[in-house]
């Protein structure tokens, strides 16, 4: 289980290390092009509760994995994933689509 730290210590939520891989490509791309959007994340299964983040190039932010190995990634997951960001809701993490052809990192 790895952690989205943004700004503080105190402001950070636990995510699954290979879910965070992916939302940390999205995010690093879309604030490299100054981009700003919202990140919304349910903290439990059942999405009764969840939180969400504005996320603004100015913010530090940290993406803490607590595995030692770089997760496999899906392209297609990250484009959906990317999708989601750009949409006027934000980010959200989106099912992960079957891949035809993984690649490496």
């Amino acid at each position: 289980m790895g952690r989205f730290i943004y700004d503080t210590l105190n402001n950070s939520i636990d995510i699954e290390d290979r879910t965070l891989a992916h939302l940390r490509i999205v995010i690093m791309n879309k604030l490299r092009r100054s981009e700003s959007f919202m990140f919304t994340v349910d903290l439990d299964s059942e999405g009764i509760s969840r939180r969400s983040f504005w996320m603004h190039p100015s913010v530090p932010l940290q993406f803490a994995f607590h595995g030692s190995r770089e997760p496999r990634l899906n392209r297609l997951w990250i484009e959906a994933l990317m999708v989601s960001a750009s949409s006027p809701n934000g980010l959200f993490v989106v099912s992960e689509p079957q891949e035809e052809m993984p690649f490496d990192s």
